[in-house]
């Protein structure tokens, strides 16, 4: 697990990938983006999501889901996460899943619990910043 300034670049996402593949004992490889949508919430658009994150609180957490994962699925071979801290703006990347396993199942079931895991248990908040430059913490 990687907290990374701004948004998840092109160059890192393509280095995730190459790393994976560099692993012969892997089949799949699973991966997931996420990206700022431009939301319109009471009448205003969505230009930006600044994230802020308790750092260590996120690195231990993302060690349990990863082991929870690992021993949840016997076939995962390697797991990748990057997210954003700060301001990402709308159609950037803020997060980054890739999960490579034997098979192609393990992988792509691994990669969705991943990301659940991570949107319900890490400690980082959202706080959506409008075309007006006024703010609201998001509620999920």
């Amino acid at each position: 697990m990687r907290l990374i300034e701004g948004p998840v670049s092109p160059s890192a996402i393509s280095e995730i990938v190459v790393r994976g593949g560099t692993n012969t004992d892997t089949g799949a490889h699973s991966l997931f983006l996420g990206q700022v949508r431009k939301d319109q919430i009471e009448g205003k658009s969505v230009k930006a999501i600044e994230y802020s994150a308790y750092e260590e609180m996120v690195i231990m957490e993302a060690n349990k889901i990863h082991k929870s994962v690992m021993s949840e699925f016997n076939d995962v071979k390697s797991i990748e996460i990057l997210h954003s801290k700060g301001l990402v703006k709308a159609g950037e990347i803020s997060l980054v899943v890739m999960v490579s396993s034997g098979h192609r199942e393990q992988a792509v079931k691994a990669c969705a619990k991943l990301v659940e895991l991570i949107k319900e248990k890490l400690p980082i908040w959202k706080k959506e910043i409008f075309e007006d430059d006024s703010g609201m913490w998001k509620q999920e």
